[in-house]
């Protein structure tokens, strides 16, 4: 993974220019899965086993990389996938040396999503990558921004228009992501438990004790 984003990022960070006026949006198949909507005049590559594709927005710079899982072991609860999400996170971050801005859970579909800004600043002013980040079982999938910051307000729109296009199929379910829906016991519901219990127990031990001192 670490070799595709240090790619992805010489790849984004040399894009110098963008087209002017707006650039418009045709869906794309990236798989049987996954559609998302790409200026008409997009690159696809095949490289290090994943399939990357990119394009030139008007105020942005657009990427799509769909990357088979090394490790496709199922993911047994929500908490494996929150982990997953994170480190992917993290490995993004350590890679450009930037600052995670606006994280937050998400949903695509029927499908657990991760969302954030990652904003770098090389000396020639701040430049944004905007992420969603996809896991399935045997594919994840990253769709990406990029925009200067002096662009932020001009690029919304074109990004909205972007990531509102994401399309997953709905064979794709939460069971794809991971296995058991169970959540387990809340916080709440613990300190509930456990502290009742715990005042039961003080209560038994008084009436015991003034019950022997009664019969003494």
């Amino acid at each position: 993974m670490k070799k595709l984003i240090a790619f992805v990022s010489l790849v984004l960070f040399a894009a110098k220019s963008f087209a002017q006026g707006q650039v418009p949006l045709k869906p794309v198949k990236i798989d049987s899965l996954i559609t998302i909507s790409l200026p008409e005049k997009y690159t696809k590559k095949d490289t290090l086993g994943q399939t990357i594709y990119n394009a030139n927005g008007a105020y942005g710079y657009m990427t799509v990389i769909r990357a088979p899982n090394q490790d496709k072991k199922p993911l047994q609860k929500e908490k494996d996938l929150n982990k997953v999400l994170q480190d992917y996170v993290k490995g993004i971050k350590g890679q450009s040396n930037g600052d995670v801005m606006n994280l937050r859970d998400t949903t695509v579909g029927h499908l657990k999503a991760k969302t954030f800004t990652l904003e770098v600043d090389e000396g020639a002013g701040i430049q944004s990558r905007n992420f969603i980040i996809v896991y399935t079982q045997d594919i994840t999938y990253t769709i990406e921004y990029y925009y200067e910051a002096l662009r932020k307000d001009l690029a919304k729109g074109e990004y909205k228009l972007y990531s509102a296009s994401l399309k997953i199929s709905p064979e794709l379910q939460r069971n794809d992501q991971y296995l058991s829906n169970a959540k387990g016991m809340s916080t709440a519901a613990k300190v509930g438990i456990f502290g009742g219990a715990a005042m039961l127990i003080i209560v038994i031990v008084v009436l015991v004790t003034r019950r022997k001192k009664a019969m003494a």
